[in-house]
């Protein structure tokens, strides 16, 4: 099985590729190019380029590269073909192929993911027309879930039928059991998943509905209040966060993400306009989660429940802050009551917890004290020891001694200095590199090669007008000349002719930001090269040879000129294939 050649380069070229990795990466502009946090590898400052000229991404700290297709294959973890068919999907364009069609598990997928939409919608129409979703209805009304909210957020309702769902989309028992709606229950009748339930639908990034999360109506007697699918050929809970669909963008906009523990959560910070909220969908929060946060943003506001349940979930996103580096705050809810609650009485309240979050290393200070009994002299010893230990995690000596000093004032301990005195010092702390978000050029010789190639990518009849592979001393620039030279601005089929070495070196000069004059940066190279074989041919006595050298030399000046001709470049050109062949010969 293939894809036509031409459907693929319609694919490629159907929107930028920044467009389609800032899905996944939060990008800024820098210069010619976009840049952001690796998604392939941990880093604080970013050295991860994107430029939409060349189709080309490049890491410059992990050495990931590529184009668009290959982009998607590492992050949706897909092959060349499903990568295409992936984003076909997202512009609406039909793939032709070759030989077959889409592979059986792709072709799968795409059926469950069908069965999944229209569920939905069934779920959604249920919820607002039935007469016996009534009391669902007046359920929501009474939390402001109703109307517009229900209808942006598709929220359903699943009667107390055992098979409506199954009967109404008519799929087969097999594929509604591999999207989660259904199973063959102990009497061998296939049985809906959900019943009198209230459904909130859950959503990929990238939007396609994949779950459900079903909330029992007040007075019921089910003890599940909650139910969620199990997970799916569709579904990972691990990997999925609820509203990120809706929050990526926002996110994205402000480099942060609102975590919550609940769809209603969600949904209240929607109600009164803040956009970038996301919960996790029925189970504890993951390093695969907040890995899928750190694609979108480096800050995180914990909105957790303020019970011991939901401030203890808080704490445990300790050890995940420093490995994934990212910054992290806790929003102090009033009153005890969750941020759904909030969103209806106390909007503003429920903004300001979060536009004045706790520092988290404050939180986790403040939770060690709380969990300690102070009042005694060894109770506060205790308390010292444990909270000395949290303040002694951060790097700056700054910090950690105002932190000490609020310790003491907490506890009560006038001579705060002594408190102060048992914070480690680490003076000699080393500072960490700063990754460099370019490459370093190992000469000026080196540099100017790189400059031109990254020149040519840009605007290609003005440099190859100027410059043959003769003026590059670098092997591998030379090489990346010619295969850039052969197949202009068929990038991949460049890279298929070079080394390994020089495969790299193309991935970085197509990311490459690089200002210039193609034509005075060409003649400069010109220059060099001309000079450097005039040194490298010495004293020859040939009267012939120093004659013409002596033209050549005249030449060379004439580089110099505001207004060289053409005719200059092409003899010089032609003079050092000439002496370059020689040599070979």
């Amino acid at each position: 099985m293939a894809i036509s050649e031409d459907d693929i380069e319609r694919v490629r070229t159907a929107q930028p590729i920044s467009a389609v990795i800032s899905n996944y990466v939060s990008l800024k502009r820098a210069g010619r190019n976009f840049l952001g946090l690796c998604p392939f590898h941990g880093e604080k400052t970013p050295s991860f380029n994107v430029r939409d000229e060349t189709g080309r991404y490049k890491c410059f700290g992990c050495g990931a590269s590529g184009d668009v297709f290959k982009f998607i294959q590492e992050v949706e973890r897909m092959d060349f073909v499903g990568s295409v068919e992936h984003l076909a999907a997202k512009v609406g364009i039909s793939l032709n192929y070759t030989t077959g069609g889409p592979s059986r598990d792709r072709q799968r997928n795409k059926e469950l993911l069908e069965v999944m939409e229209r569920a939905v919608d069934w779920y959604h129409q249920r919820l607002l027309t039935s007469p016996d979703a009534k009391e669902a209805r007046d359920y929501l009304r009474s939390r402001g879930l109703a109307g517009d909210v229900a209808r942006q957020f598709k929220i359903g309702w699943a009667p107390d039928d055992w098979d409506a769902l199954s009967k109404a989309l008519g799929a087969s028992a097999e594929m509604m059991r591999d999207c989660g709606l259904a199973f063959t229950n102990s009497r061998g009748r296939q049985q809906d998943s959900f019943r009198a339930r209230v459904m909130f639908p859950i959503f990929k990034e990238s939007g396609e509905a994949v779950a459900f999360g079903g909330r029992v109506l007040p007075g019921s007697t089910d003890p599940a209040k909650y139910k969620n699918s199990a997970e799916s050929k569709i579904y990972a809970k691990s990997k999925t966060l609820y509203g990120l669909n809706w929050a990526k963008a926002d996110v994205v906009k402000a480099d942060e993400v609102v975590v919550c523990e609940g769809y209603t959560d969600v949904i209240g910070f929607h109600r009164i306009g803040f956009t970038r909220a996301v919960a996790t969908c029925g189970t504890a929060l993951t390093e695969d989660h907040v890995r899928l946060i750190k694609r979108f943003a480096n800050r995180v506001v914990l909105a957790f429940d303020a019970d011991a349940a939901g401030q203890g979930a808080a704490e445990r996103f300790y050890e995940w802050e420093k490995k994934l580096a990212v910054q992290v705050k806790v929003a102090r809810l009033s009153g005890g009551k969750d941020p759904g609650d909030l969103a209806g009485s106390d909007p503003q309240g429920l903004l300001d917890s979060v536009q004045h979050a706790e520092e988290f290393l404050a939180f986790r200070v403040r939770r060690s004290l709380e969990s300690q009994k102070i009042d005694s002299p060894e109770g506060k010893e205790r308390a010292i020891a444990r909270a000395i230990a949290i303040i002694n995690e951060h790097p700056s000596d700054i910090v950690r001694r105002d932190y000490a000093s609020q310790l003491a004032e907490t506890l009560g301990i006038k001579e705060k200095e002594d408190v102060v005195r048992r914070v480690d010092q680490r003076l000699d702390r080393k500072m960490s590199r700063i990754e460099s978000s370019a490459p370093a050029a190992s000469s000026t010789r080196e540099n100017a090669e790189f400059v031109i190639l990254a020149l040519m990518v840009n605007d290609f009849d003005a440099v190859t007008g100027i410059v043959s592979e003769e003026v590059f001393v670098d092997e591998s620039h030379r090489r990346v000349f010619r295969a850039l030279l052969q197949h202009r601005n068929d990038f991949k089929g460049a890279e298929a002719d070079l080394d390994p070495e020089a495969q790299e070196l193309l991935s970085r000069v197509l990311v490459a930001s690089v200002e210039g004059d193609p034509r005075k940066e060409g003649i400069n190279l010109l220059r060099a090269a001309v000079r450097r074989e005039l040194a490298r041919r010495g004293t020859n006595t040939s009267p012939e040879v120093i004659t013409r050298d002596r033209g050549i030399r005249q030449q060379v000046e004439r580089l110099s000129e505001r207004d060289v001709a053409d005719s200059v470049v092409t003899d010089l050109l032609a003079w050092l294939y000439d002496v370059s062949s020689a040599v070979e010969a």
